[in-house]
């Protein structure tokens, strides 16, 4: 199993707009987290989100991210994300500080 912990920070103001399209997730990206047997939460605290996630392997959660709709996704959250110079949102990627049960590698 593979499992990944990021962290990205809202734009100021955009929590409303994040929260509402991630409860109207769209078809296509629910489908493609579906396929590639994706289980994910995110957590919001003081204008960042925390998000965990688990993929059977790690090419399941990169084929994830290998299509149109996750690009077009990916530009309709760079409104709402911090992004870089080149307008790709930034995500930190956590380190693993304990695991226990079936994240236990």
């Amino acid at each position: 199993m593979f499992s990944i912990g990021l962290t990205f920070k809202l734009k100021p103001g955009c929590y409303p707009e994040y929260k509402k399209a991630h409860d109207e997730l769209w078809p296509e990206i629910a489908e493609t987290m579906s396929d590639n047997e994706i289980d994910m939460v995110i957590y919001y605290y003081q204008g960042r989100l925390f998000l965990h996630a688990s993929a059977p392997s790690r090419e399941h959660w990169e084929l994830n991210y290998a299509n149109d709709a996750a690009d077009r996704w990916a530009r309709y959250m760079s409104n709402l994300i911090e992004t870089n110079e080149e307008g790709e949102l930034i995500f930190e990627e956590l380190e693993e500080a304990f695991s226990f049960g079936k994240f236990k590698v």
